[in-house]
């Protein structure tokens, strides 16, 4: 029937008809099977081709008609307010119909006894059929609406699981937004605090820290609007900023990188590192009076890619309790809401004193990004 196919969404239309063809068709053959078997138990056996022939002729017919109780189905539906009228509409319809059909298959019936030999009149045809098919024709009827309704239920439960999906992945948009709208002032604020520090104290250092901080800026506002970006950018975006903090320690900040060279177009998280160098350079490095250094490492590990980002400051204390901050929060929150449960944040003692961050994300290159990552929003 057409509502089957319209209900799993098929849209080839010639593929849908030949569906319905098939449907059918099986029926008819189905019942040829019984009425085949049925006639030699009953000691008037009837041949193969007989059986195919009136089968066939009854559920054809009832291909057709089913056309328009599909229609009136979906017109006169029992979920409208106005059920009552409907449910009395389509009693009326199915005794009409049952009529109906008799009438065509009379008329079927009346052409193939004119092919097999033995020509029969209307009423001949007709009559037999208003005794033994007129109620079977009415469960017929009340079958095909029921089945109408049915495939037209699920078509609009699917239908509101889509729009339902819709609106969860707009809601995820929204937050990533959000969190990422938080970030940029934060850095941007942090930023301006360090450079207020150094004016009275060296004004030609400062000046270049601004300096620093405006090409760092432009470069942001540049960048990719998506929330997803390859490695390698990333990095780009965190030595700029790192060019800011080294200006500011100048020898009291040393800073290694060992990225191994397949992760440079995995994709990450846009403004993912900067967040956690800050941190560690506030936390671990900035307290501390003697020299410090942070690492970051990469690598591609089971499918995994695996970042860390490491430090010899202070560390976590076992008699203090440590607190995220905005980058850190936010950090958490967006890699949760990119990637659900697909990944790993961590903070622990590193192995030589200060502080490890261990990110664990699905190894994924441009062309390739993760369901719903792709989300646009601020730089």
């Amino acid at each position: 029937m057409p509502a089957v196919t319209r209900g799993v969404f098929i849209r080839n239309r010639p593929l849908r008809w030949a569906l319905v063809f098939l449907f059918w068709t099986l029926i008819g053959l189905s019942f040829a099977s019984q009425f085949y078997l049925a006639s030699y138990k009953a000691g008037r056996p009837v041949t193969w081709g007989q059986a195919v022939g009136w089968s066939l002729g009854d559920w054809y017919v009832w291909a057709v008609m089913s056309l328009p109780i599909v229609q009136l189905a979906r017109r006169f539906r029992f979920d409208d307010m106005k059920w009552g009228r409907n449910v009395a509409v389509h009693l009326a319809a199915s005794a009409i119909c049952s009529l109906g059909y008799m009438a065509l298959r009379a008329g079927v019936g009346q052409a193939q006894s004119r092919w097999g030999g033995t020509p029969v009149t209307f009423a001949e045809a007709f009559n037999p059929l208003l005794v033994k098919t007129f109620h079977f024709n009415l469960l017929i009827y009340w079958v095909i609406v029921s089945v109408s309704h049915a495939f037209d239920y699920y078509r609009q439960m699917q239908e509101r699981e889509l729009r339902a999906a819709e609106l969860e992945k707009r809601l995820a948009q929204a937050r990533l937004q959000t969190l990422q709208m938080q970030l940029n002032p934060h850095f941007l604020f942090n930023s301006l605090h360090a450079i207020s520090a150094l004016v009275h104290k060296d004004a030609d250092l400062a000046d270049q820290m601004i300096t620093r901080l405006g090409d760092l800026l432009r470069y942001a506002l540049e960048s990719t609007d998506a929330q997803e970006v390859p490695l390698r950018q990333e990095l780009d975006f965190l030595r700029r900023y790192l060019e800011i903090e080294q200006t500011r320690f100048g020898d009291r900040l040393a800073v290694r990188l060992e990225i191994a060279p397949e992760t440079l177009d995995a994709l990450v998280p846009n403004l993912l590192l900067q967040p956690l160098v800050e941190n560690a350079i506030r936390h671990g490095i900035e307290p501390r009076a003697k020299p410090g250094w942070i690492e970051l490492h990469s690598r591609c590990e089971n499918g995994q890619l695996k970042l860390e980002v490491r430090d010899n400051g202070v560390g976590l204390s076992p008699d203090r309790k440590f607190e995220e901050g905005v980058g850190l929060s936010n950090t958490r929150a967006r890699l949760k809401q990119l990637y659900g449960d697909r990944h790993r944040f961590a903070l622990s003692e590193g192995p030589d004193g200060g502080l490890a961050v261990c990110l664990e994300l699905p190894f994924h290159a441009e062309g390739n990004r993760i369901k719903g990552a792709s989300v646009a929003g601020p730089s």
